[in-house]
């Protein structure tokens, strides 16, 4: 480990003192604290963050440092990238070239020195300036924070395909139809944002996102009842079966990412392990944490896949936290989602595409919302249970969408897409449909 500047501040040496972080990288560590410290010096708050740190306490005041104000010394707030304007609220700290929104440096400073990005974060109650408030000054007490824990789901009570009721049995289907034949219905995130004047809105806009990653409770309870997957309910089979529970398990790779260029697939299947994942449109090697498209071959490749392929740019960062998955457009260009599970949540048709713009992220899958679904669909018989499946696949297209609003109608028209699998609720399906038995309906070399 280096050994600190014998000129460092004694304030700054006993901060650096309670860190977490064990790596050897001192001088970044040391840039960020002495830059908090200055800016401390100039409205308070030096002592309650030595007391909040000592202590360990929640109930210690906020902390705050303005979102918009230049920092001297090392560390600056960079604008958001969505947002040219340096009064950007969404203002990343930039330490030694590497920048983070500020109440993540300072949480992984002093608590979680593996945190990886501010949707892992939520605020505890009693926090005024939380970042997710988005007001003029953010609060970056460390212990105003805790990190997000994955819910347990429980598990679902399966009964074999013949132990469940012909009347049951007869309930129909979701309408899950063909995704990739379909037509689909376009949606668009809002463009239009104040962003000095942005309040979490009551009912979330289509597509809309926070920063925190929350949307409302009674929007969305609301939206999936409107739905055609939750307008009814559907009736328990009896007490009397066989009830097998099928428990969810976490995979070691959450999901599975294939390129493709118009309907050709491209390249090997990428295997994501990391909960934060880059897909770009660079040549750097493939890590576990960053998937390059621009590495990939290809001899058939027409010029508009080129083109397109040259405005990938910085591509899309995935997120899986807390059994919840994140699309955050990095690229200049919008991206193109499709997502069952989220089109669910906003009562959408289930083919429809959202348009995410440059800087925006969301949410495109949730296991709870999923497990609900299939805790409903078992009662309905195998065929209810498969058609599940194609909740599991996302396609995101780059740069060019698709759906009724663009001349490419379907997925495979657009010039570059991937297609995730969600290994996890895929094994999960598996293990259900194993327990229920073949579907009621027969197939044989005759029909």
């Amino acid at each position: 480990m280096s050994i600190m500047n014998p000129f460092t501040p004694p304030i700054v040496k006993r901060l650096l003192g309670w860190r977490k972080d064990d790596s050897d990288d001192d001088r970044y560590s040391e840039k960020a604290v002495k830059s908090l410290v200055r800016r401390l010096k100039k409205t308070g708050g030096i002592e309650e963050l030595e007391r909040a740190i000592s202590t360990q306490n929640s109930q210690t005041n906020c902390i705050t440092i303005p979102r918009s104000e230049y920092i001297t010394g090392g560390a600056q707030i960079m604008p958001h990238p969505s947002n040219s304007n340096s009064e950007s609220l969404d203002g990343r700290l930039q330490v030694s070239h590497r920048k983070r929104l500020p109440h993540v440096i300072y949480c992984q400073l002093w608590r979680w020195p593996d945190l990886q990005n501010h949707h892992e974060l939520k605020h505890v109650d009693n926090c005024e300036y939380a970042f997710s408030l988005r007001k003029e000054d953010v609060c970056i007490n460390p212990y105003h924070y805790f990190r997000v824990q994955t819910p347990v789901l429980p598990p679902v009570m399966v009964p074999r395909q013949s132990d469940i009721p012909a009347d049951l049995r007869a309930l129909p289907p979701p309408s899950l139809d063909d995704l990739a034949s379909t037509v689909p219905d376009n949606a668009n995130y809002p463009t239009s944002m104040d962003a000095q004047n942005i309040l979490p809105p009551e009912t979330p806009p289509p597509g809309y996102m926070s920063e925190d990653g929350d949307t409302n409770d009674n929007s969305m309870e609301a939206s999936q009842n409107g739905s055609e997957y939750g307008s009814a309910a559907s009736p328990s089979p009896s007490d009397s079966l066989d009830m097998q529970p099928i428990s969810y398990c976490e995979p070691p790779f959450w999901c599975s990412i294939t390129y493709y260029e118009m309907n050709r697939r491209i390249g090997e299947v990428f295997h994501a392990s990391q909960s934060s994942l880059t897909i770009d449109g660079f040549t750097d090697p493939s890590s576990s944490e960053r998937f390059c498209l621009g590495l990939l071959s290809n001899v058939n490749r027409d010029p508009i896949i080129e083109q397109t392929r040259r405005h990938i740019g910085k591509g899309v960062r995935l997120y899986y936290i807390g059994g919840e998955v994140f699309a955050e457009c990095l690229s200049d260009s919008s991206i193109f989602v499709q997502s069952p599970n989220c089109n669910q949540r906003y009562g959408w048709h289930p083919a429809t595409v959202c348009k995410i713009p440059p800087g925006c992220n969301l949410k495109i899958f949730n296991n709870q919302e999923f497990a609900a679904q299939l805790s409903q669909s078992v009662n309905q018989g195998f065929e209810a249970v498969y058609q599940l499946t194609r909740m599991c696949a996302i396609r995101l297209s780059f740069v060019k969408g698709w759906g009724a609003d663009y001349r490419r109608q379907t997925v495979t028209s657009t010039p570059c897409w991937i297609e995730l699998h969600l290994n996890g609720p895929l094994q999960w399906l598996d293990r259900v449909l194993t327990q229920m038995g073949s579907p009621v309906d027969v197939c044989t070399s005759m029909s």
